[in-house]
């Protein structure tokens, strides 16, 4: 097989740390581990060349939509398209978020992105960081498929490739890390890949866009008792709602008219400022409070996940100045990041 050359980022996170007097962060050396275990383990890895680079070097709960640009500057710089395959190590907790800003950005690279993490530091037993690292180098050599991915083992699990747009936050109190709607798009065993949801087609529609994130949209998530005289809407250009699971937000006013929804979309009508819904299915149906959002003008960002809603919004706000142009490209399926709805 011909030899494959692959770009591998370093940006930190786990994977790039080690442990010292009980306290867990990012290491010069930890990258070298990585490479190292790979060639002691990787039967093959004699057939795989590595060109490296390192445009960060944090714990990712500390990333800002800035460094996505820092990132997406230095693949660009590269160039990504003289290479195979990229590999870009990552930390866990933002690692969807990460996932899906890629996507949405390299929505027309032809090389395939992948995103690798772990659970653990390298050096510990329990890691998953090294089988990932192997799915990704595996996946880049004997899979033509172009897109941005984030293989993945749950303890226990068989080894997912999730599609980055549609990667699901990890689960609560864990590390695990699944698609939405617990749809993985391939599955890797015994060094076979295979496909359990093959992908929709996208628009086929490319957008020229700058790595400019907005840092601007606020994120709000609900909860009992949300008073919305909380939110200050000062530093504020858009502003995203999440929904429960079943596309629904509180909206009586019998909870008083600080913690209904509609009243504050009113609100921030007052001041200019959009504000999205998601994640919500599209579909024919919908509860009482849904739709009575949706009589009062609410936009929702049908059938995407939280995180994709997120950083598509950010990048659109990046990018375009027009409120036409933001809603075109928020409806256009520019990537496959589409969820069939039910």
């Amino acid at each position: 097989m011909t030899r494959k050359n692959i770009l591998l980022v370093f940006t930190g996170g786990t994977i790039g740390s080690t442990v010292a007097g009980g306290t867990i962060n990012t290491s010069t050396r930890a990258p070298y581990t990585l490479l190292q275990q790979f060639h002691d383990q990787y039967a093959e890895a004699g057939q795989v060349t590595f060109t490296t680079l390192q445009p960060l070097t944090l714990l990712s709960e500390n990333l800002t939509p800035a460094d996505w640009t820092t990132l997406i500057k230095a693949l660009e710089a590269a160039p990504a398209t003289d290479f195979d395959g990229i590999i870009i190590t990552h930390g866990t907790d933002t690692l969807s978020f990460t996932a899906a800003a890629l996507s949405c950005y390299f929505h027309a690279l032809t090389v395939p992105i992948l995103l690798v993490s772990s659970n653990y530091p390298l050096t510990d037993p329990r890691a998953n960081g090294l089988v990932n690292f192997s799915c990704a180098v595996d996946f880049i050599r004997h899979q033509p498929h172009t897109g941005v991915f984030v293989p993945y083992r749950n303890p226990g699990q068989s080894m997912q490739v999730h599609r980055g747009h549609h990667l699901a936050a990890s689960l609560q109190l864990s590390g695990d890390f699944i698609s939405i709607q617990h749809k993985s798009y391939m599955q890797y065993s015994d060094g076979q890949f295979t496909v359990l949801n093959p992908r929709q087609a996208a628009s086929g529609k490319t957008y020229p866009l700058k790595p400019r994130f907005c840092d601007r949209i606020t994120l709000i998530r609900p909860y009992p008792g949300l008073d919305y005289r909380s939110i200050n809407l000062t530093h504020t250009d858009a502003i995203l709602h999440d929904l429960y699971h079943s596309g629904t937000a509180c909206v009586s006013p019998s909870s008083g008219p600080n913690r209904a929804l509609p009243a504050f979309l009113d609100h921030c009508r007052t001041h200019n400022i959009p504000l999205y819904l998601a994640p919500a299915l599209h579909s024919p149906d919908a509860y009482q409070s849904t739709r009575q959002l949706l009589d009062q003008g609410a936009q929702v960002l049908w059938n995407l996940s939280l995180e994709t809603a997120y950083t598509k919004l950010a990048l659109a706000y990046g990018n375009f100045t027009r409120q036409e142009e933001i809603n075109e490209f928020m409806a256009a399926d520019i990537a496959g990041e589409h969820v069939a709805s039910a």
